[in-house]
């Protein structure tokens, strides 16, 4: 079961639901993935304020004995967010579930410097060129739920604000 093919899977533009559920089966087949492009895979929703009140309404959920050692713990960054999709649809809890979700990688752009030929696209997980519904990338999804980039965090820091 365990080949050691790496596919490498091009983010930009597609639906995270669809591309999730192809990467979490592509790491149960034994495969390792590395998604590119994170920030760059979009969400859909019948307007951007129903996209985001979802988003809200997880971060309001709060434990009433300790609420930061206790959780629920968000990830607040474009790769944690498609991680814990996919993480979702993992059967996380089996020996099985547990080694797919660690042959999973995600990274905002192309920090392996991938050349474009490698990538693979799926074209039935792309976000259709005429279609009516809004959409948000996870870039500024995870930029209105509080995640700064490291680049902003490096700025301010030399910065000193």
């Amino acid at each position: 079961m365990s080949n050691n093919e790496v596919v490498y899977v091009d983010g930009r533009d597609m639906i995270m639901g669809r591309l999730a559920s192809k990467v979490a089966k592509m790491l149960l087949e034994g495969k390792r993935v590395v998604v590119l492009y994170a920030d760059d895979i979009i969400v859909t929703g019948t307007s951007k304020r129903s996209i985001m009140e979802k988003f809200y309404k997880r971060l309001r959920l709060r434990s009433n004995v300790n609420p930061r050692r206790h959780g629920p713990f968000i990830p607040r960054s474009p790769e944690g967010i498609f991680r814990r999709v996919v993480r979702g649809m993992l059967p996380r809890n089996k020996p099985k579930g547990k080694a797919a979700y660690r042959r999973l990688r995600v990274y905002r752009g192309n920090p392996e410097n991938v050349p474009e030929e490698k990538l693979l696209v799926f074209e039935d997980s792309k976000r259709r060129k005429f279609n009516p519904y809004p959409y948000m990338s996870l870039k500024e999804i995870a930029k209105l739920i509080g995640w700064i980039p490291v680049e902003e965090r490096v700025k301010r820091w030399v910065v000193g604000e």
